[in-house]
């Protein structure tokens, strides 16, 4: 019995060695595995499911089935929040909320992109509320493809100019959003992504927060058993 957690994989055309990691690792879950949980950005960037470029419509394939024997748990990320119902069926993701409470081996357990526990970046956190509006992605998805695509990377190249004069404390979590979110939601742990820093950490009241790690060098997986927690590493085949 175990559950597995994964997440910032970023996947692109340009990058088809992690594409071809996440295959691997597909096809090498294990027979005891009782459910796989991707917590956001899967993709480096989504425009919406009728602009599926050709090794993401390969990779649902995959997923499809392998989700036949395994039930695949999908939170959007702050890169593919356009993922829609379309792309999730044909690749047989059941969509959660952004916040996912649930019960893991005995464990309450919070589950997120993490990107909503920065609340130290202000910026972000406007453009965030933004982007949530349903009206604002109704109306994205309605433009033509090169126009979301061309605001898609201007979004990009700004987020990145912008991160170079942010510091790491306001790129990370802020503790206090975590102890609210926590307290919120009852649970004793949290499982996210977004920040890229793999750890498991201790908090007050026994309660752990535990970050996957991206996959721009190598595969990060949380795994849970009944009996224990850990954080691995997945090194690229050369």
């Amino acid at each position: 019995m175990r559950t597995l957690f994964i997440g910032d994989l970023h996947l692109s055309a340009d990058r088809p060695d992690i594409t071809q990691a996440f295959e691997t690792f597909l096809q090498q879950l294990p027979n005891d595995t009782d459910a796989l949980y991707i917590i956001g950005d899967l993709f480096e960037v989504w425009v919406g499911d009728d602009l599926a470029v050709p090794f993401a419509k390969q990779l649902a394939a995959q997923l499809l089935q392998v989700s036949t024997r395994i039930p695949i748990y999908y939170i959007h990320g702050n890169r593919d929040f356009m993922l829609g119902k379309q792309f999730a069926k044909s690749a047989g993701l059941q969509l959660l909320p952004e916040h996912y409470a649930t019960n893991i081996y005995g464990k309450a357990c919070l589950l997120l992109h993490g990107d909503s526990l920065c609340t130290l970046d202000a910026a972000y956190q406007r453009f965030r509320r933004f982007r949530n509006i349903s009206v604002f992605r109704w109306l994205y998805g309605k433009l033509p493809k090169r126009k979301r695509l061309s605001i898609a990377a201007n979004i990009r190249a700004k987020s990145k100019s912008g991160n170079r004069n942010k510091t790491m404390e306001i790129m990370d979590v802020e503790p206090a959003s975590v102890d609210a979110l926590l307290l919120q939601y009852q649970c004793e742990w949290m499982i996210h992504g977004h920040t890229h820093r793999p750890n498991i950490h201790s908090l007050a009241h026994n309660k752990q927060r535990m970050v996957v790690g991206d996959w721009y060098q190598q595969g990060s997986v949380l795994t849970i058993t009944p009996d224990e927690v850990s954080l691995q590493q997945l090194p690229f085949s050369k």
